[in-house]
């Protein structure tokens, strides 16, 4: 079976969003509304980067995610969030990510799909990588700022005040550094 790149574009932007949130982060919308009208890509995933709290767990599955942010977040919300987990569950691992902003685009074909792969890997999206080089001609573009360690274990906060908040200094401006590769790819992608 060949691959329909029209008809799946048009099934793919059809469909009821599927995502937790329930729609596309507000930094990253103007570029997914940008690659999906052109005329060779659609988005089939997005993320303008976040902040989480969640469970160390192997597989996904649902509760998972204990907190959530793709906003820059105060010290004193993020402590509150810590605070209320590490009471309610004394048997968890729990991580603190900080996660890069995240495109998965559908091409039409070998051509476009190298284009914009390395398009996107010249201007900051340095993880990308091609996921398929047959029917869907997929790729991911990804950004590098990333944090992740252990936070809580057994009920108890791994870290100190001093590290939470250099940390946190940390992923908030990790977030605004992806926020600015959003920016400057979809003001390439506008220009003729």
């Amino acid at each position: 079976m060949t691959f329909n790149f029209e008809n799946s574009k048009k099934l793919a932007l059809g469909k009821k969003d599927k995502s937790s949130i329930r729609g596309v982060d507000a930094p990253i919308r103007n570029l997914v509304s940008f690659v999906n009208a052109h005329d060779d890509y659609f988005t089939t995933s997005s993320c303008s980067g976040r902040i989480v709290l969640i469970k160390d767990e192997d597989k996904k599955q649902k509760g998972l995610f204990l907190f959530r942010t793709h906003e820059k977040i105060s010290f004193e919300k993020l402590k509150e969030a810590l605070e209320k987990i590490a009471g309610e569950d004394k048997k968890i691992m729990v991580m603190f990510k900080q996660e890069p902003c995240l495109l998965v685009v559908s091409c039409r074909d070998k051509d476009s799909q190298w284009k914009l792969f390395s398009f996107a890997r010249n201007n900051g999206w340095k993880k990308s990588g091609i996921l398929s080089v047959d029917k869907k001609f997929l790729i991911e573009l990804m950004a590098t700022e990333t944090i992740s360690f252990p936070i809580i274990d057994g009920g108890k906060i791994l870290v100190s005040d001093d590290f939470l908040k250099l940390v946190l200094e940390k992923a908030n401006k990790n977030l605004k550094k992806g926020w600015e590769k959003i920016k400057r790819l979809e003001w390439l992608m506008e220009k003729p």
